[in-house]
């Protein structure tokens, strides 16, 4: 961990942790995991091969041999452009359907992990401080309300060109909240040491300053340590 920390930014949809953990890992130089992408990934692939979201086993097994490559901002599955096509409302829903299987939280539990490298990782996602890392010594859980997360969603959809509902996605949100936080394999749930951070009413600047600040905190405390004798 000394030569990898690991900073987790964990959060509902919309929360704005994905904006939070690109800033800081671009502030410290670190390299970045969206878990989301990952199960994004496997919703499109199911959806692109016909196989049902509640087919644990199938998913899996995708979930197993994803054919997936990231080279920074961009995203491939089979050697195909998809950095766009797993951001639609469709891929989104199917995501978090597919993300309730145990099987395919462990199928691609050694993956994430395989992210931390020298100098460290910010791990964004939903399970990163309580499962993924849970040595990470930096943990934050991005939250907003519920009304503050689907108008910034409706802002991201109508620049991207999709014709939104703001009401529809409100609503969307607070069924995937319930499914996110009620399911049996890595509820959605802030680690018990992490920092509450709420972007209702913050910029985004300020929320990334909050994470830097963590982190800094950390680090002097670890260098205040004495040496072993």
């Amino acid at each position: 961990m000394t030569d990898a920390p690991v900073i987790t930014v964990d959060g509902p949809a919309a929360s704005g942790k994905g904006t939070v953990a690109s800033g800081v890992a671009r502030a410290l130089g670190f390299h970045l995991l969206d878990s989301g992408a990952l199960y994004r990934l496997v919703a499109l692939s199911a959806l692109e091969q016909g196989v049902d979201a509640g087919d644990e086993a199938r998913l899996a097994a995708i979930a197993a041999t994803l054919p997936a490559t990231f080279d920074g901002a961009s995203v491939r599955l089979s050697g195909h452009e998809v950095t766009a096509a797993i951001r639609g409302e469709d891929v989104s829903a199917a995501a978090s359907r597919v993300a309730v299987h145990r099987a395919v939280r462990t199928a691609l539990l050694a993956r994430q992990r395989a992210f931390r490298a020298p100098p460290g990782l910010v791990a964004d996602g939903r399970d990163m401080g309580t499962v993924v890392f849970p040595d990470a010594p930096v943990k934050v859980f991005v939250t907003a309300s519920p009304e503050a997360r689907a108008g910034r969603r409706h802002k991201q959809l109508i620049e991207k060109g999709f014709s939104v509902n703001i009401e529809s996605l409100l609503r969307d949100i607070r069924e995937r909240d319930a499914r996110d936080a009620g399911r049996a394999a890595a509820p959605l749930e802030p680690a018990a040491d992490a920092a509450i951070l709420d972007t209702t009413d913050m910029t985004i600047d300020d929320a990334i300053g909050f994470v830097l600040a963590r982190y800094r905190d950390w680090r002097a405390g670890r260098s205040q340590r004495p040496a072993n004798p």
